[in-house]
């Protein structure tokens, strides 16, 4: 069972040189590396060791996707469902919910739906790879304590309508936790600079009437595609820093980025990875680098961020 990465001696030592100068590096830079729930292309996402790897790779933020537990912990999760990557139809065989879909019935194990004990005796690294086998869901305060002083956190409140409607604000508890974690303020630990993240409007915009300080980044797909037109990125600006756009849109619309810039609005686009890029670049590695220094965005998600081009 492997819940730390198994590292030699020589790397170890370099893990410790690069930490002693991450800070060095990290203010020469202009640009910014978010590992994409971790290092996910090399360990299971939102792990010990994708997190661990993301840093040793010199993330410049490592993301947290937060879901909420049925007695209101935050956990580390993408999916707002379990069966993806745990063994949780093995554990739990039975504590599945039905649902419809098109006509079709789907069961899922949805996260809401456990406890944080429950969860924390599930799998969530052996359907990555055997290796991980043992690796365990994460809390948001356990995340934060890996990365802590090391690299900042970019949390994404996950689902925010979607815990609502099952009786969970998970913006109150989010606000709670970082309290907890003494990082409710921006002042408060500047060595772990926090970026909040979500696709509701609605959601940013609470956060920001609670009197939250840290920047928010609203993150736009393709079916909000009408938020990136000139009128609608005005109002994007009013409670919101900046736009985390799918990236295929920027293809669509180079000129999202230059609209974006010119009304203060940072952009970090995602996800950028080692195994899929349009045929027009020869790697990701080329490929970020036209979104970085050709189109001018200041930060972008990868699962790979060794392979972020720094100039």
């Amino acid at each position: 069972m492997l819940e730390l990465i198994s590292l030699n001696p020589k790397l170890c030592f370099l893990g410790l040189v690069f930490f002693a100068i991450t800070p060095v590096l990290l203010a020469g830079s202009s640009k910014s590396v978010v590992a994409h729930r971790g290092a996910s292309a090399y360990a299971p996402e939102h792990t010990v060791a994708a997190y661990k790897l993301a840093l040793l790779q010199g993330a410049d933020y490592v993301e947290q996707d937060l879901h909420v537990t049925s007695d209101g912990v935050l956990v580390c999760r993408h999916d707002n469902t379990l069966e993806r990557t745990t063994n949780v139809a093995l554990v739990f065989p039975n504590r599945y919910s039905r649902d419809r879909t098109d006509g079709d019935t789907e069961v899922h194990w949805y996260i809401k739906d456990f406890t944080l004990g429950e969860l924390k005796k599930l799998d969530a690294g052996s359907w990555f790879d055997q290796k991980f086998t043992g690796s365990r869901i994460l809390t948001f305060a356990e995340a934060v304590e890996i990365i802590r002083g090391k690299a900042g956190i970019y949390p994404e409140l996950k689902d925010p309508e979607f815990y609502s409607a099952h009786g969970f604000n998970i913006i109150s508890l989010f606000m709670e936790e970082l309290k907890k974690l003494g990082l409710e303020d921006p002042d408060q630990d500047p060595s772990t600079p926090v970026i909040i993240q979500c696709f509701s409007a609605d959601a940013l915009k609470t956060l920001k009437k609670s009197g939250s300080r840290h920047p928010k980044t609203f993150l736009v797909g393709q079916a909000g595609k009408k938020w990136l037109g000139l009128k609608e990125m005005k109002k994007i600006s009013s409670f919101a820093d900046g736009i985390g756009p799918d990236k295929t849109l920027i293809y669509e619309d180079p000129s999202i980025v230059g609209r974006a810039l010119g009304m203060g609005l940072t952009v970090t686009p995602y996800t950028f990875r080692k195994l899929s890029f349009p045929e027009q670049f020869s790697s990701v590695t080329e490929e970020m680098r036209y979104m970085l220094y050709t189109l001018g965005v200041g930060a972008l998600f990868t699962d790979n961020p060794d392979l972020f081009p720094r100039e």
